[in-house]
């Protein structure tokens, strides 16, 4: 996987959600944090959008999702998150800043010996494919910042917000219809 500059925040939700809250999260101008598994601190998610692995990412979430640049996370008090051994995890005293930062990593791969199934009751923990960022806070920007809107298809595109695509700016928008389209005449990734 190669590395990208861009960061995305996908939506989540069943039947028209996704596309409500992409709706609104333009209409606003922000992502709202929310409280985060392990710690409840509040952040604004996203992940590291190398091309290879868009399909896998709206596999996981949604075909809706916003694109920026990692310069403009980082300026908004953004970072990677940190994936932490799960047995170094539990010795720690983590700042409260940090704790919206850092995940516990338990990966599947590890022994299976009894010192090994302690920790977070055996349960396998390994979010490191997601090369998480977060904002510890709610994500501010202007529609000149986002650099891509993630579409499932010409459809959806077609009922999208007239205002909001001339804001954002059409030849912004990825179609994952198209992508997949693209990969099956040229596969250069592993996709589906």
């Amino acid at each position: 996987m190669s590395d990208s500059d861009f960061v995305a925040h996908f939506t989540k939700g069943d039947g028209e959600k996704p596309f409500e809250n992409l709706i609104k999260m333009l209409e606003e101008k922000t992502l709202k944090a929310s409280g985060i598994p392990w710690t409840g601190n509040p952040a604004v998610c996203f992940t590291e959008c190398p091309w290879s692995s868009l399909l896998k990412h709206v596999r996981h979430y949604s075909p809706f999702g916003l694109g920026f640049t990692k310069p403009h996370v980082f300026a908004a008090g953004g970072g990677p998150a940190y994936y932490v051994r799960a047995d170094h995890w539990e010795k720690q005293q983590w700042d409260d800043h940090v704790k919206t930062f850092v995940t516990p990593f338990w990966p599947g791969y590890r022994p299976k010996t009894e010192k090994y199934s302690k920790q977070l009751g055996g349960k396998t923990i390994d979010y490191a494919h997601e090369r998480e960022w977060r904002v510890p806070h709610d994500f501010h920007f202007e529609h000149n910042q986002v650099q891509f809107v993630v579409l499932p298809d010409y459809e959806t595109m077609a009922k999208f917000p007239k205002e909001l695509k001339d804001a954002v700016g059409r030849e912004k928008f990825i179609l994952v219809d198209v992508y997949r389209h693209i990969e099956a005449l040229w596969p250069t990734h592993v996709v589906d």
